[in-house]
């Protein structure tokens, strides 16, 4: 793989986006304001910086790049309340920042940022051109990734954050076929997930085992969907995000020399999958 690192964000600045109220988002954000808006979400225990490696690209190939931070995820606050993780309460903060930015967006949520994404689009689809589901699944997630988050929910409880991530890296170090990262990038991943919000681990964890079906809904979305995945894919299995595809009539890309996160580990190819996309679908807009 192609992997760079999350650390590697080019010439990206920090921005907070006030939200209604008090809060705000933080972002990285690239490109002339003038540009067309991507606005790009990332995944459960991820960050704005998920994207990093992809944010100059887009910029040069002539978007506005917009990395967030989902509420309590890195150094965006959040609420104290599980439930308020759930994809459509995080929708709202999506269209929120999406009204702001005043013409149509092109949005792409990672993984469960996929499902916030969804979520936005269903309940103001008016405001956003195009849908990217990269990593992302039809319902809620299964298998390993499952079964860990469930193994650890005792632990978030009893021993909170540090206790949690301790037990991840234990698990990580048993399989054989792990790789260290580099120190800069291990510093980076613990200060990440040691500064989010409690509350938000637990109520994006018990949303993304929780979500319901909804891609009948989005099917009848007015806009072009693109459905795409690193080959080797470990979160939702490559054969359900293909049939997510067809039963959406989206486009559908695999994207080489990547697994769960396409943006470090190949983004050349996940720039690429990109560009074509948003071109198609202009074309035919």
């Amino acid at each position: 793989m192609s992997a760079v690192s999350q650390l590697q964000i080019g010439s990206a600045r920090r921005v907070d986006l006030p939200l209604p109220g008090n809060g705000y988002l933080a972002s990285l954000q690239v490109g002339d304001p003038a540009d067309r808006p991507v606005l790009l979400l990332p995944g459960y225990t991820g960050s704005k910086e998920d994207f990093g490696p992809v944010l100059d690209p887009l910029a040069d190939a002539g978007f506005f790049a917009i990395a967030l931070d989902l509420p309590g995820q890195l150094e965006s606050p959040g609420p104290a309340d599980p439930a308020d993780y759930r994809p459509e309460r995080l929708a709202d903060v999506v269209v929120a920042v999406a009204s702001s930015l005043g013409r149509s967006i092109l949005l792409l949520g990672h993984s469960f940022g996929g499902l916030v994404a969804r979520a936005a689009v269903l309940a103001e689809p008016a405001l956003f051109d195009s849908l990217v589901l990269l990593c992302s699944g039809p319902a809620a997630i299964g298998g390993r990734r499952r079964a860990e988050m469930d193994a650890l929910d005792p632990v978030l409880e009893s021993a909170g954050l540090a206790a949690v991530y301790a037990a991840m890296q234990k698990g990580w170090q048993a399989d054989p076929a792990w790789t260290p990262p580099p120190p800069d990038v291990a510093a980076f991943l613990e200060h990440r997930f040691l500064s989010g919000s409690p509350a938000m681990l637990r109520g994006m964890g018990d949303a993304i085992r929780a979500e319901r079906d909804r891609v009948a809904e989005l099917a009848d979305a007015p806009l072009p969907i693109l459905v795409a995945h690193g080959v080797d894919d470990d979160a939702w299995p490559p054969q359900i995000q293909r049939e997510m595809a067809e039963r959406l009539g989206a486009q559908y890309v695999v994207i080489p020399d990547a697994a769960h996160s396409p943006a470090v580990e190949n983004p050349a190819g996940t720039l690429a999958a990109l560009l074509a996309f948003w071109s198609c679908a202009d074309s035919r807009g």
